[in-house]
């Protein structure tokens, strides 16, 4: 089977074969060498001087812990949304005590900066704005830029779920002023399901300290505390650590901005090859992911037929929509360990299969 959804991703062999490697004390100093040396990459991907922590934890943990480490309960927070992961972070914000007002945008739309300030301006108590860079449910980046710069006009702390963008688009965490960025290693990361990244600005540590609701597996304080020392608080993921300290070696040979190009290069071939079917993209073009794009299923055609007849058929995985896109889109995955060889492939077997479901190509 070849994966193509946006997460978990492929990883190369080499990464794989980390993994296999005998445990070792979590406590001592070989350990201690590795965490220190994936956390000097990671800042570097993250484009911060600031505090980068590692957590054992899917992307949806971390999102938590950027709450709770940020909000007492009462506090009130500006969720801007676009999707169904913009809405699990307010969701999450919520369930903890926090007063979400949710700024909701048209699936597969961009949210529209300026759209907050009249909320921001009419509530001078609003202490947070939380945002997805990527929405990965509906195939759309936004401009993160433009909303951590109408967080700080405002004076506002920026939570920031980067988990489909960060490793892959650029996001720069200390350029932009993003208070707390959060990413998952299931991602573009190239690495298993297991690890989640974090970082913290100085503006995050004050509202870190005056923070009170309640965490303890989550607390970035003891990360941080435990860092120090070359450990972590609690016992680690080891073996991904191991594969993530050989992935983000391909990433450091790489080169971020060759990153950066190489998935806008494979983002933008995805589209192309599936316009060339007839088939309609689900987001604005303008504001399509480069990590992930999704399409819009043809008049007649369920997707979820659709993906199981690729997957069945031609061994390639898709995602289907989530949420009330249910049935309604699919979605291809291209970000991390992907080329234009497997790009092509999706293309020609979509081509294979979408006639078996009834659905005309177009001539040529």
């Amino acid at each position: 089977m070849s994966l193509r959804i946006p997460g978990p991703t492929p990883c190369p062999e080499n990464v794989l074969q980390a993994m296999s490697k005998q445990m070792i004390n979590h406590r001592g100093k070989e350990f201690g060498t590795l965490i220190q040396q994936v956390t000097s990459r990671l800042k570097e991907l993250f484009q911060t001087k600031g505090d980068v922590l590692i957590l054992t934890s899917s992307g949806t943990g971390s999102m938590e812990a950027a709450i709770v480490n940020s909000l007492s309960p009462g506090d009130k927070v500006l969720s801007l949304s676009n999707g169904v992961f913009g809405d699990r972070f307010a969701t999450i914000a919520e369930r903890f005590g926090a007063e979400v007002t949710r700024l909701t945008f048209e699936w597969g739309r961009a949210i529209d900066p300026d759209a907050a300030k009249p909320a921001l301006e009419s509530d001078p108590k609003i202490k947070a704005v939380l945002v997805t860079h990527n929405e990965t449910s509906t195939g759309v980046t936004n401009d993160l830029a433009a909303v951590a710069n109408v967080a700080k006009q405002y004076d506002k702390l920026l939570l920031v779920d980067a988990i489909s963008s960060l490793g892959c688009i650029d996001l720069q965490v200390d350029a932009w002023g993003c208070d707390v960025v959060v990413t998952g290693s299931q991602k573009g990361w190239m690495v298993p399901p297991g690890l989640a990244f974090v970082s913290v600005s100085q503006r995050g540590w004050q509202a870190h300290a005056e923070a009170k609701m309640p965490r303890f597996y989550w607390d970035f304080s003891k990360a941080k505390d435990f860092l120090g020392k070359s450990q972590t608080p609690w016992t680690p993921a080891v073996s991904v650590f191991y594969a993530l300290g050989i992935a983000l070696e391909m990433m450091a040979e790489e080169g971020l901005p060759n990153i950066f190009a190489r998935h806008a290069h494979l983002g933008q071939r995805t589209r192309e090859g599936v316009k060339a079917l007839g088939l309609s993209l689900f987001a604005d073009e303008k504001h399509a992911s480069n990590t992930v794009t999704a399409i819009s299923s043809p008049s007649g055609v369920d997707s979820k037929r659709l993906v199981d007849t690729v997957r069945e058929e031609h061994g390639i995985v898709l995602a289907g929509g989530q949420g009330n896109l249910a049935g309604k889109i699919f979605r291809i995955g291209h970000l991390g360990f992907v080329t234009e060889a497997d790009i092509d492939g999706v293309i020609a077997q979509l081509r294979l299969a979408l006639p078996k479901l009834g659905y005309k190509l177009p001539a040529g």
